[in-house]
């Protein structure tokens, strides 16, 4: 019997959903093999969408500054937080109505974009405040939106996100200046951006895709919202989130592939099949233990078919809870951390 070649992601999925930060670039320096990886993708005739909580660009501005990263894209292909927020804010406040933002000139151009009028200091006609990171934001802003979201108006946030991966690290994002706004006023925001399933399954429904695949850095935004979403993600080891973060994630947070970077996006990719306690993947496997632990069979941790095997295990025995147990070598040895 002849077997079948692996297809690779590219042949198993119809649309690329990707994140920026920490999957595709961090700041202006473009991650290795991100725009090989975007350019095949495009190349195999497959719809392309970004979908980013970063709320400081337009669309425009953000498909410019990817091009400076060296990864051509248009306007159109972008779904970002706060074209979702403001949508969102427009079905809560009439036509016209008075939203304080708390961000820069990209959120209050999506807020003039959906109906709104963009204010910069409260007052007693503001209906609604609607939150998203920018560089400068300063407490001087963060003071006005206080003293409105303290008066009863509608709080929206682009996205919670607690920290923004740039050249240097990880610097606060805009989840970290909620955090301010919530202890300084006891309310609690909506939220537009991931892990919301609402940006995903608007790119989605804007590519016509069927079956998309989320490809980002994190756990708690990325992975969350495609899973929220009912799409299946890859975590990319490239920012943020690491492989002994995701085995140990609960369910929600739990990717269907994990892969160091996006260098084999179009190569062969075997997908794991599951036996009672028993997963292999190719020419690697594991085994689910009476005691809730994970023996490697064949090959070590960092080989990505072998995560996926695990993944498998994960997602039949401990699909409604965090993985507790530990990870042994064949010899029933517990191995240690696993390194990023």
């Amino acid at each position: 019997m002849i077997r079948r070649p692996d297809l690779s992601l590219l042949e198993q999925y119809d649309a690329f959903l990707f994140d920026l930060d920490g999957t595709l670039m961090h700041g202006a320096r473009q991650i290795p093999h991100a725009g090989d990886a975007v350019e095949a993708v495009r190349a195999a005739g497959h719809p392309v969408a970004f979908a980013t909580n970063n709320a400081s660009r337009t669309p425009q501005q953000a498909a410019d500054h990817l091009g400076v990263v060296g990864i051509p894209a248009r306007a159109e292909e972008f779904v970002t937080s706060p074209q979702v927020a403001a949508r969102l804010l427009s079905d809560r406040v009439p036509a016209g109505a008075m939203v304080l933002v708390v961000g820069g000139p990209s959120l209050a151009a999506e807020v003039e974009a959906a109906g709104m009028v963009p204010v910069e200091e409260d007052r007693e006609d503001v209906a609604a405040v609607i939150q998203g990171w920018s560089p400068d934001l300063g407490w001087s802003r963060l003071a006005e939106g206080a003293y409105a979201i303290r008066r009863g108006a509608v709080w929206m946030a682009t996205n919670v996100d607690a920290t923004l991966p740039t050249e240097r690290g990880l610097a606060p994002g805009n989840g970290s200046l909620v955090a301010a706004l919530r202890h300084a006023t006891g309310a609690e925001p909506l939220v537009a951006g991931k892990p919301e399933p609402g940006m995903f399954t608007v790119a989605a429904q804007q590519v016509g895709a069927r079956r998309p695949l989320v490809i980002g850095d994190r756990l708690d935004t990325d992975i969350e919202g495609a899973n929220r979403a009912g799409v299946d993600a890859l975590l990319v080891l490239t920012g943020v989130d690491g492989l002994e973060d995701a085995l140990r994630a609960d369910p929600v947070r739990r990717p269907t592939h994990v892969l160091p970077d996006l260098e084999r996006l179009g190569a062969p990719f075997a997908l794991p099949v599951v036996e009672g306690d028993r997963a292999r993947c190719g020419a690697v496997g594991a085994t689910w233990t009476e005691q809730g632990d994970i023996r490697l069979e064949h090959g070590d941790i960092a080989d990505d078919g072998l995560q996926r095997a695990v993944l498998a295990l994960l997602a039949v025995h401990s699909a409604d809870r965090a993985w507790t147990g530990r990870l042994l070598d064949a010899r029933g040895t517990a191995l240690g951390p696993i390194p990023r």
